[in-house]
Parts: structure tokens; sequence; C-alpha cells
């Protein structure tokens, strides 16, 4: 991939692989007036070369964007500090989508005792379910488990296997969002709830008992029974992709043994 850096104007570009260029909010100038007069210029000297400009503008200069949207500028992405937009140079230029999903994760835990951790909340009172919430930004699968199961039911649990994958739509600000249960091994059996302001209760119970309870969402009963039935896929970070610098989880089936 290509991250030349060229200065052009007061802003310091970086080449992208959509042969677009990118502006860091960090390289924005100060003023209204420098940013208007040295965005002309960028396009002018960039819109037969390039296919895409991308600017990231922090929000405490956010007096910026009604300049760049009078210059043919969208929206493309935001987070709490800053927003991206992009400009199309070419008719056919490719933008990659923008993040269009939210990510979820539940756990089935059962201890040896054949009873499963359910937990009740208090917003949505509809009789006990599986622990499990969002997953925070650049965090693995494996520690949203062990980290939302702990906050809701103070249970240390480790992470065995990937057993069912929902997507539901729509969801959250109107996005897709991916739900994401798996099997976990209890290593403490206490309950100690954490987050005390969204859960009511949380529990052990007989898993025969929770899978005849009528309250119990059929969903929530064909996840367990899955976890009963099959393995699911396992964390598998071998050699394939040691090269690549950055975290991540690779899953495979677990009788895929060559894999791991």
């Amino acid at each position: 991939m290509n991250t030349s850096l060229e200065k052009i104007g007061c802003f310091n570009t970086v080449l992208d692989p959509y042969n677009g260029i990118t502006i860091d909010k960090k390289d924005l100038p100060k003023t209204k007036e420098e940013f208007e007069l040295n965005l002309d210029f960028l396009v002018s000297e960039v819109e037969n070369k390039r296919n895409l400009i991308w600017i990231y503008i922090d929000i405490k200069k956010s007096d910026f964007i009604p300049i760049a949207v009078n210059r043919g500028f969208v929206f493309h992405s935001c987070d709490e500090d800053y927003l991206l937009i992009v400009k199309r140079l070419k008719e056919n230029a490719v933008i990659p989508t923008c993040a269009n999903h939210t990510l979820g994760v539940g756990a089935v835990v059962i201890n040896d005792n054949n009873e499963i951790l359910v937990i009740k909340e208090k917003i949505l009172n509809l009789g006990y379910k599986l622990p499990g919430g969002h997953i925070d930004n650049a965090e693995m699968i494996s520690t949203a488990v062990a980290r939302e199961v702990f906050e809701e039911t103070g249970v240390i649990v480790e992470f065995e296997s990937i057993i069912s994958l929902g997507h539901f739509f729509p969801h959250q600000f109107h996005k897709s969002n991916l739900y994401i249960i798996c099997t976990a091994n209890p290593k403490t059996y206490e309950i100690n709830i954490q987050d005390t302001n969204e859960i009511l209760d949380a529990k052990w119970i007989d898993v025969k008992r929770y899978l005849e309870d009528e309250t119990v969402l059929a969903y929530s009963k064909a996840v367990v029974f899955a976890a009963l039935e099959y393995k699911g896929f396992i964390r598998a970070n071998h050699e394939v992709l040691c090269h690549i610098k950055k975290d991540f989880e690779l899953f495979f089936p677990s009788e895929s043994k060559n894999l791991v």
C-alpha cells in the first residue's frame, strides 16, 4: 500500500490505496479563512490526478464543515471528536463503505454442575437471558466475552468457541447488528454483579430447567442447544497471518486440527 506524503498548500496529504489523498485533523489550519483558501488550492491541484479527497475534521473545528460541503464534500463517518468527509473527484471513483454494523457478543457459560449462567436486565425485563453486550472499539471478541460476563455477573470466564452468529436489521442507529454467541469456561463461580445500573439479577440455573422455562426466548434456547451439541469455531491464531502488524483473531471449526 502506498502511503507517501505530499505537501499541498498547508496540508500534509497521504496517498491511500484508492488513489485518494487523506488529510488528518491535526494537519488542518487554525482559521476558516486559511482552510477555505488552501482547500480551493488543494482541489485544483489534485482534481485531475486523484480520485478522492478525505479530510478528518476535529469537532473543535466544526465551523470548517460548511466550507467543505459547499465544495462538494459529503459526510462519510464519524466518532465522538471528529467527522470524516470525502469528495469524489472522478465520477466512478470507489468510496469504501463506512461502518454499517454494530457488534455484540453473548456467552453460554455452563459449570461442572450442569448449571448455566444467566442474567436479568433492568430495562428489558423479559426474563433471564444469556450475559452479553456491545463489543468496544478495537476490542477482540474473546476479550469482549470475558469483560461482558464479568461486568454483568462477576464471574471470570475464558473464551472457548463461537457457536452462533446472528444478523439483525434494523438495529441501533439504523445499522445492522452482528451478534456473536460464544461458549466460555467459568474460572470462578461467585455471583457479584459489577454493572448494577443495567443488571437486575444474575444466577446459575440448571440447564434442563432453563430450557424448559416458558419465559425464556426461543432464540436463547436454540443457542444453548447448539452449545450442548456442537463445539463451534475455536480460536486458532496460527502463523498464516503472522506478517500482519495488527491485532487479529482467527476462528476455524474445531475439527480443523491442522489449522490450530
